[in-house]
Parts: C-alpha cells; structure tokens; sequence
C-alpha cells in the first residue's frame, strides 16, 4: 500500500493520478476527506503533529510519501515541521515502510551557479533553516541505518490546480484573463520551475525503485530562461502582448503590512533577484527521464487550467 501524507495538496494530487494510473492501492491521509474516489483508494483523517492518528492511518504501508505544506509562516514553520519530521521517523521505524519525502530549496540559501545534490546546506532564512534541520534529521537515520528514506528536493513549480505558485498565479493567470503580467524581482534573472505533473511522477518512481533509498534527489526540471523569456513564451501560447510589471522588494514589504503571506516571503526575495538555477541531471540520468519542456507545460496548460477567457 502508497500512504500518502498531508494528501490535497498539489504534489499530493500529481502523485496520487500517478498511483492511480499504475492501478496502486492508495491511502490518503489528511485532516479533510479527499475528492479521489476510486476501490483501491482510502481515506484516512490524521493530524501530521499527532503520532497516534498517524500510526493508525499508515498501518500496512509499504511506501509513505510525505508531501505536506505547512501555512507560508516561519513561526508555524518553525514549531510545527521538527515535530512533523520526527512523527515520521517513528512511524517509519514502526511500520518497516520506506520513506520518501518531498522537499524545497530553502536549505541552499543564495546559490552561485548550478543547484545540485550535493550543494551545502547555507540558509540564510528562518525557513531555510527549517528546512536544513529537517532533511538533516531525516537523512541521519536513513544513513545509520534505522529507516529506509529519500528526499526529492524541487524549485518552484507551476501547473498547480489551486493556483497558489507564482508562475501560475502572476503570469498563466492573469494571460488567461486578458489582463498584462507581473514578474517578482528581476525579469533578466533565470529561473527555472518544475512541471506538476513531473513532480508526482518523479515520487512515483522513487517509490518503485528501493535503491534509490538513503540519498537525495532533485526533481527532472527543464533548464532555466529568464522571466521575460517565460512571459514572452506565455505570451505567445495565449496570443497576447508579453506586457508586464515587476514587483520588487519594496513593494513586496509594503504590501507584506497587510498581508501575512507577502510578508512571509521577504526573506525568501534572494531566490527572485538573481539565478536560480536548478540542477537534475542526477535524476533524469538516473531514469531516462525528460523533464516537460515549457512550452508543452504552458500549452497543456492553456488548454486545462488557465484557458483564455474567451474560451471558457
């Protein structure tokens, strides 16, 4: 049995198609029910931060998949993830399951050059440091000896279907409504974002594969192009003006007065004022796999998602 935990989220929801397209039996573990249905598919209700409710959910696991996401607060981030985190070496060591949970960047701090596996960990972020101390628990019993796990770490990602991330949110969102886009930080930086939809495969496949175990792991994601480039290229799938407006630090602290999420990702601003550049060789050699180039994601996307309004 594949238990997922923190289920409804968007890497939940693209690993959980994946499971369900290979005909897998699927635990779904969250406070709320889910909206997958299906005879090989169960529902659950567990807090992360209670151990008791997790053990009875993740009973008969063979693979447990952490893929939850915490409210955009360091402070949160802060109590809740080291409690998350130990909740799940226990319940790894109690069930024999291998573990394998889904990651961020945060742990990197501002990186020159390409991100890769073996980047060190330098935060410079109160998240970051969340982050770091987490992967660095996990991965301390995975290589002693005491559970089975892996990380697979992603950047940014788009394709979501909450629309919470930036790409969808500032540029494929608003294209779709006719309105111009916005760019956080500098528009001539690089970037590079993961495909939904690769993300939950690349979970299913660590799944499937135990000798990836005990090591870490970057996502398959195309290379990166500078902001304009993604706005132009976006522009050109909706056939509209690559039009755009630049939200800088500043405007970010100020619109952070009155609105907690935007004030949370101050400190992250360093990962949108520079390259990022995010590394998955490892991965993509490792099994033959090629990332979604963006402009298949993007056309995808016109045609699901965020279709033009006047296709609606």
């Amino acid at each position: 049995m594949h238990t997922i935990l923190g289920a409804g989220g968007p890497v939940a929801n693209a690993l959980t198609r994946e499971l369900i397209a290979n005909n897998e039996t699927i635990r779904l573990v969250s406070r709320r029910p889910s909206s997958f249905k299906g005879e090989n598919i169960t529902w659950k209700k567990a807090d992360l931060l209670n151990y008791d409710e997790l053990l009875a959910a993740a009973e008969g696991s063979e693979v447990i998949y952490l893929c939850a996401g915490l409210t955009y607060d360091k402070k949160i981030w802060k109590a809740q993830w080291p409690v998350i985190m130990q909740n799940c070496i226990n319940l790894t060591k109690a069930t024999g399951a291998r573990l394998i949970f889904f990651d961020n960047i945060y742990m990197y701090g501002p990186v020159q050059g390409p991100m890769t596996e073996n980047t060190p960990y330098k935060p410079t972020s109160v998240k970051g440091k969340v982050r770091a101390g987490i992967a660095a628990m996990l991965m301390e019993e995975a290589r002693n000896g005491s559970i089975r796990a892996s990380i697979l770490r992603a950047p940014d990602f788009y394709g979501t279907d909450n629309k919470n991330s930036f790409y969808d949110q500032l540029v494929l969102d608003k294209l779709a409504k006719g309105q111009n886009a916005q760019w956080m930080g500098n528009p001539r930086a690089k970037h590079n974002f993961i495909y939904i939809p690769d993300a939950g495969k690349a979970m299913y496949l660590l799944g499937q594969h135990p000798e990836a175990d005990n090591q870490v792991w970057h996502a398959p994601t195309a290379a990166p192009m500078t902001g304009i480039q993604f706005i132009e290229l976006a522009a050109e799938i909706y056939g509209a003006k690559p039009k755009y407006s630049v939200i800088n630090k500043l405007m970010l602290r100020l619109v952070g007065l009155f609105n907690k999420q935007m004030y949370n990702m101050i400190e992250m601003f360093y990962q949108f004022d520079r390259d990022y550049f995010f590394d998955s060789t490892k991965f993509e050699r490792h099994f033959n796999f090629k990332p979604t180039s963006y402009r298949d994601g993007v056309t995808e996307l016109s045609k699901t998602l965020y279709q033009p309004v006047n296709l609606k």
